[in-house]
């Protein structure tokens, strides 16, 4: 069996358990049958760090953009995204997208203008977008059925069917984290049932949103197994099936090139 976790911060991850050890931490995730990552990455300043690791580990791979919240980093223009992400290693813009929760709506133009630049350039780049959206459902899906966005997943998922409708009719990736595993998460567990086994991620966000049963300590990518398994238990089939379709899935989007 083979697990993908399509979303995680491996530069930002604590490798105090693993004895200070990348190596340690990725045979750890080997362990729970977890053997591919997508490293993102979230600003400009720490980009060099997130590509390192995808060209010293085979299993890494990475990507390039500036998180709607990452306020202060250094805001690319359409042309240097498309020169960082010209490289074999990079697989994916963003993380990009909106977040009204942490800033406010009315003072988020500079957000917008952010995420169009990306959308540009994964469009132009032909590789698929990673999008972040909270508390900014309708602006996100406004904005990329605006700029033609032309693919890419919806990352750490946490909307209602009808924002999931809305960016699967878009062509986009669905993708669930240890949140679809909160006993909180009863509406989100209906979404993770009614999307197409061919747009299903699964991914850990480590080092945040560790899922049940290791909620409050922190997160790693071997816990991608238990985020597969809650999904397989919501739609009724076994782990071994979800790990497939979502292996299957992550090539067709981030490895395939038309």
């Amino acid at each position: 069996m083979k697990i993908i976790d399509s979303h995680c911060h491996i530069d930002r991850i604590s490798l105090e358990p693993f004895g200070g050890s990348i190596k340690s931490m990725l045979e750890h995730a080997k362990e729970y049958s977890v053997k591919e990552f997508l490293c993102v990455c979230i600003d400009l300043e720490n980009f060099n760090d997130v590509l390192s690791l995808a060209e010293d580990y085979n299993e890494i791979y990475a990507s390039v953009g500036v998180h709607p919240t990452s306020q202060n980093s250094r805001d690319p223009s359409v042309n240097e995204l498309l020169k960082l992400a010209d490289n074999d290693n990079i697989i994916a813009i963003g993380e990009t997208g909106l977040d009204y929760f942490h800033i406010d709506k009315d003072n988020s133009e500079w957000q917008r203008e952010r995420f169009i630049r990306h959308i540009h350039a994964s469009n132009i780049s032909g590789k698929p977008m990673i999008v972040h959206t909270r508390d900014a459902k309708k602006d996100t899906i406004k904005i990329m059925h605006k700029e033609k966005a032309e693919k890419g997943v919806m990352h750490c998922f946490s909307e209602d069917w009808e924002t999931a409708e809305a960016a699967l009719d878009l062509g986009f990736y669905i993708s669930f984290s240890g949140i679809v595993t909160f006993n909180s998460a009863i509406e989100l567990r209906e979404v993770a049932k009614k999307v197409p086994s061919n747009r299903l991620l699964i991914e850990t966000d480590s080092p945040y949103l560790t899922p049940v049963p290791y909620r409050g300590k922190p997160n790693t990518p071997a816990y991608t197994y238990y985020i597969a398994e809650k999904i397989a238990e919501i739609r009724g089939v076994s782990v071994n099936d979800i790990a497939r379709v979502t292996t299957e899935n992550f090539n067709n989007l981030f490895l395939s090139r038309k």
